[in-house]
């Protein structure tokens, strides 16, 4: 049904095995070519990683504190948008299949698919002549969104830019009365005063350790969360009740936890049977027994 590859343009297409080629074979093939920067245009031949579609997207950019250098997000988002990309692309070639009867070529790019998440980052530029910068833990304008101390060295994220909602956390402050105060009382003025604001929300949070102010923020109707690391999330109960972290058995490291499927489905939820195989794993099953190579066949193969 579906062939993925991640060469240069023009790769499968040297080896014979080209779209064409394999629609000839099956009409109903579809072919995901991730890449750098396409199948077409003058870069298409260029050599690409994640890191570079994050620049040429547009996100390097915009991630870091406002007087550093650009930065990385801490996970090498820009693969995991073109492999999700990819598979979205897969998913709408199959839909179009069933009516059709036909497969297509699915080109995901990589610079593409991190552009394809920058919000309005080129509009607010080409219509208003606004280039977004860096603004570190802060979104401009929309406050309080922010990470916030605590008293036992935490941090503590608390979004409360929504009126009501901040409402309800100028009461878990016993502050009220910021609620109404012309410098606070709307969203618009909020933004305008955030840094002002950020400092009073801090100096609260810090008189509070980490799971009382979690608390009290819960029962205020106020969304916050803890800022989590793996030991955190192997620890929390949402997350095993969930079964957000799974266990799957690994020959060489036995109880092998991960992370399970998502989005969960209703009726066909799916699952990890294994982690997956070792190198070479399967040469032989493959070799032998569905292609029917002798050694020296393989041996050839391998050799070229």
């Amino acid at each position: 049904d579906i062939i993925v590859e991640n060469f240069r343009p023009g790769r499968l297409e040297a080896w014979g095995l080209g779209y064409e080629e394999l629609a000839a074979i099956n009409p109903k093939i579809i072919l995901v070519r991730v890449t750098g920067f396409g199948q077409d245009g003058p870069y298409a031949q260029r050599a690409g990683f994640g890191s570079i579609g994050e620049a040429l997207g547009g996100l390097r950019y915009i991630v870091g504190e406002p007087d550093g250098a650009p930065s990385r997000v801490g996970i090498s988002i820009g693969d995991a948008l073109a492999g999700t990309m990819g598979a979205l692309g897969a998913l709408l070639a199959l839909h179009v299949r069933e009516r059709t009867g036909h497969g297509q070529v699915v080109d995901a790019a990589i610079f593409e698919s991190v552009l394809a998440f920058m919000e309005s980052l080129v509009p607010e530029y080409d219509l208003a002549g606004y280039v977004r910068e860096r603004t570190g833990a802060v979104l401009p304008n929309v406050a309080p969104s922010n990470a916030y101390p605590t008293k036992d060295g935490q941090t503590v994220l608390i979004a409360a830019n929504q009126d009501a909602v901040f409402r309800r956390l100028a009461t878990a402050m016993s502050r009220p009365e910021l609620a109404n105060d012309a410098r606070y009382a709307t969203h618009s003025a909020r933004g305008k005063n955030m840094v002002e604001l950020d400092e009073l929300i801090a100096e609260w949070s810090l008189t509070l350790p980490a799971d009382d102010l979690l608390e009290l923020l819960e029962s205020n109707g106020v969304p916050a969360g803890p800022i989590y690391r793996a030991p955190e999330m192997l620890q929390d109960p949402h997350f095993s009740a969930r079964e957000s972290i799974i266990t799957v058995p690994h020959p060489e490291f036995g109880n092998f936890r991960m992370q399970g499927v998502f989005p969960k489905l209703s009726h066909s939820p799916g699952g990890v049977r294994w982690v997956g195989p070792s190198l070479g794993e399967h040469n032989d099953e493959i070799f032998q027994e569905l292609l029917q190579l002798s050694d020296d066949e393989i041996a050839a193969a391998i050799t070229v």
